[in-house]
């Protein structure tokens, strides 16, 4: 009798998985919620790997996984539905069994989430149909071309939608896990969790999945790549085009036209950008004041840090720093952060 009273005061979390699933997709939110119960979630969680007819899935790694439920056998109240994705996820989406069982389990569930390409099978589902969502940058035209009813944002590493949420590629699922446990049980256990993954608590949901600097310049182009380097591990440091051109060996104009053609923006506006991604994340995650950051990342004052802000998201940072986990209103200056 007292295991079954324990079963129904848990939260039930059910992973869907299917062959070729990204294995990350599956262990980043496991893990960061078994994490959440070694430190106390109350309730805890109860999580789950579901497939059709409780087969072994074999992840795109080719470790294979053990399923511990069928599908089809799953009944009664989910406190949470997760679809994985992987590069399995365009067959998952046109199986009209595991389609059928997405949608049966979506109405006993209290929230329906997606990683990565797991968006697909939501979509494939009907799960999606007039609600913003994301997914992985790569997938997300084919996305918004086959599913013309959803609204495909690229640029947030999550959005909630009512109770249906949605995530970026891979590691964005921890993001959307953490911001999951917080809902659950506050902000101090979803810090303590993401200390324990030595992971940032937590990157907001409307910080671009991609950072100028991560969308690396062709390998043939080192000088660039080196520069963009140097700007990322040197903030405090002279950055003007000057000096820029000066280290590289090229003149003032030659490196504009690197620049240009390999990150799409000037030298000048690549620097502010870069000080502003890291002046953002340090507002987000910490207590730091905005004159101490303004001097961390390299801008002349906490004003000219201001209007930085303004420029990049079209907010201040005293407001980014009260703003909560959501993405601003489609169309936002806070989508254009790895902008110029």
């Amino acid at each position: 009798m007292r295991s079954s009273v324990e079963h129904r005061h848990r939260r039930r979390v059910l992973i869907v998985a299917y062959d070729d699933a990204q294995i990350l997709d599956i262990a980043c939110p496991s893990g960061a919620l078994d994490i959440a119960n070694r430190y106390g979630a109350q309730p805890p969680y109860a999580i789950e790997l579901g497939t059709l007819g409780r087969r072994a899935a074999r992840s795109s790694t080719g470790i294979v996984l053990a399923a511990g439920q069928s599908l089809q056998a799953v009944a009664g109240r989910l406190d949470t539905l997760i679809v994985v994705g992987g590069i399995g996820c365009e067959d998952a989406a046109a199986d009209e069994r595991l389609l059928g069982q997405v949608r049966r389990l979506a109405a006993h569930s209290r929230r329906v989430a997606s990683v990565c390409t797991g968006a697909y099978v939501l979509a494939a589902a009907g799960l999606l149909d007039h609600r913003r969502v994301t997914t992985h940058w790569g997938w997300a035209d084919r996305l918004a071309r086959r599913h013309p009813a959803v609204a495909v944002d690229p640029g947030p590493l999550y959005i909630s939608d009512g109770d249906v949420y949605t995530s970026a590629g891979v590691t964005s699922a921890l993001d959307l896990t953490l911001a999951l446990i917080e809902d659950d049980h506050g902000p101090t256990l979803a810090r303590t969790v993401a200390r324990e993954l030595v992971t940032h608590l937590h990157r907001p949901a409307d910080q671009a999945q991609i950072s100028m600097f991560l969308a690396a310049p062709p390998p043939g182009d080192r000088l660039v790549r080196d520069l963009t380097g140097h700007i990322a591990g040197h903030l405090t440091e002279d950055l003007s085009p000057a000096a820029l051109a000066a280290r590289a060996g090229v003149s003032r104009r030659h490196l504009t036209r690197l620049f240009t053609a390999h990150l799409g923006t000037t030298p000048a506006r690549a620097v502010r950008a870069a000080r502003t991604e890291a002046a953002a994340h340090l507002v987000r995650s910490s207590a730091l004041s905005m004159a101490a950051i303004a001097r961390r990342c390299g801008f002349g004052s906490a004003e000219t840090l201001r209007q930085a802000f303004l420029h990049h998201y079209g907010v201040t940072g005293d407001r980014l720093r009260r703003m909560p986990d959501t993405p601003p209103p489609r169309g936002a200056p806070g989508q254009q952060t790895s902008g110029p």
